[in-house]
């Protein structure tokens, strides 16, 4: 099933500046349940997952799994300790002891903190530690547009700088490097490919960005390779997330990037999106309300991104290192990529493009629409030299030379 989301303002940076001073939140996809399932769509067109949204869009849209460290109360937490819940939905009808599914996870999950400095935000979200070195999965859209990136490890409760391993825009992954981090904790993976409706599962992660002790939210399979679809309102571009886990569990702001693990706490997706009508549960009072849908990255799919990261190949989808810095904000034309805003002294700007002018090529390779250019950029790093071609707003034809900078994460 497809779903339509809503946009998002974040910056993937390709080109992408995102102009808005409103602090993001980082999290789940808000998506929408339509009144009836349309025929799964296999075409592309999401853009970063969970990137960063204002809060009127968040209100209106449901909710995203990232928590802001300021402006906004933090979401409910977890449920009650050492209670036995039953998960939503029927299925196996399996009792789950969430409170020591958690335990046996949390020692090996961070909580992943951003600051995002040209959007002037802070944003918080989860990530699964893969190695005792500290490289950490989660979402891409988890760091999009960081500046810098700081990494409490749940385990041993240090505080480590992060840098982007790499990451794949369009599978919503990233790989993190802990600075200095030596033998953490790590999560155990199962194997998604045995997942089936009906199974009862727990979403585990940062709710609202508050950090501390996880929050925990159990439920069941609901469906089997959905797909969601997006637009970054920011950059114009599009992409969409397929082969996903549905489930109705209360996954929420600041869980993006955390585990959704099974009966025996082995993770078999990442958390990635949330509908609206999510349901709160606090650990400590056992109250709730609410209720709502989820969404996760199958870990099989995740994990195979992820080796690829680790071992530094780069393809077209899979960008390793630092990102490449245009700085502008376009959106889609008739023509190419519109420029919305640029960033004063970027590559861009140095270049001689103004609001209103279109990007039509880089390199020769045409430019067709926002998400090109990202997906184009995507191939570059910083201190490369490309060929920019753009029309001015009365139709004339320039190009210029210019040297990428380094940019924002993704």
């Amino acid at each position: 099933m497809t779903q339509e989301l809503p946009p998002h303002q974040h910056g993937p940076y390709q080109g992408s500046y995102p102009p808005y001073q409103h602090e993001p939140y980082r999290g789940p996809y808000a998506a929408h349940q339509p009144a009836s399932r349309p025929p799964h769509n296999p075409a592309r067109g999401l853009v970063i997952v969970l990137g960063a949204i204002t809060m009127t869009a968040l209100l209106v849209a449901g909710i995203l799994v990232f928590g802001l460290h300021h402006g906004t109360t933090s979401p409910m937490r977890a449920l009650l300790p050492g209670t036995q819940q039953q998960a939503n939905g029927g299925g196996s009808g399996e009792s789950l002891d969430t409170d020591a599914i958690a335990r046996k996870v949390e020692p090996g999950l961070v909580d992943v903190n951003t600051t995002l400095g040209f959007q002037g935000g802070q944003a918080a979200g989860t990530g699964m530690v893969l190695t005792p070195a500290g490289e950490v999965l989660t979402n891409n859209h988890v760091v999009e547009g960081a500046t810098s990136i700081e990494v409490t490890d749940i385990g041993d409760g240090q505080t480590y700088k992060a840098t982007v391993v790499g990451y794949d825009r369009s599978e919503d992954v990233a790989v993190l490097k802990l600075r200095g981090a030596s033998g953490l904790a790590t999560v155990s993976t199962g194997d998604s490919s045995k997942v089936a409706a009906g199974d009862a599962v727990v979403g585990i992660g940062n709710a609202g960005g508050a950090g501390g002790t996880p929050s925990v939210a159990p439920g069941t399979v609901s469906a089997l390779d959905e797909s969601i679809t997006a637009s970054d309102e920011s950059s114009g571009s599009s992409e969409q997330l397929s082969g996903l886990i549905q489930v109705n569990a209360n996954i929420q702001s600041g869980d993006s990037g955390g585990p959704l693990v099974d009966s025996s706490g082995e993770v078999i997706g990442m958390n990635t999106a949330a509908s609206t009508g999510y349901r709160f549960d606090r650990r400590g009072d056992g109250q709730t309300t609410g209720g709502g849908t989820g969404y996760a990255i199958p870990v099989n799919q995740a994990l195979t991104i992820a080796r690829q990261i680790e071992s530094r190949t780069a393809s077209k989808n899979v960008h390793i290192g630092d990102t490449a810095f245009l700085g502008v904000s376009v959106t889609d034309s008739t023509s190419g990529a519109a420029v919305r805003e640029l960033v004063q002294g970027g590559p861009a700007q140095q270049a001689g493009l103004s609001a209103g002018d279109v990007i039509t090529a880089i390199n020769g390779s045409a430019i067709d629409s926002a998400t090109t250019l990202t997906t184009v950029m995507d191939q570059h790093h910083p201190g490369d030299e490309v060929t920019l071609s753009w029309l001015d707003a009365a139709g004339g034809q320039s190009s210029a030379t210019v040297t990428l900078a380094e940019g924002p994460v993704g």
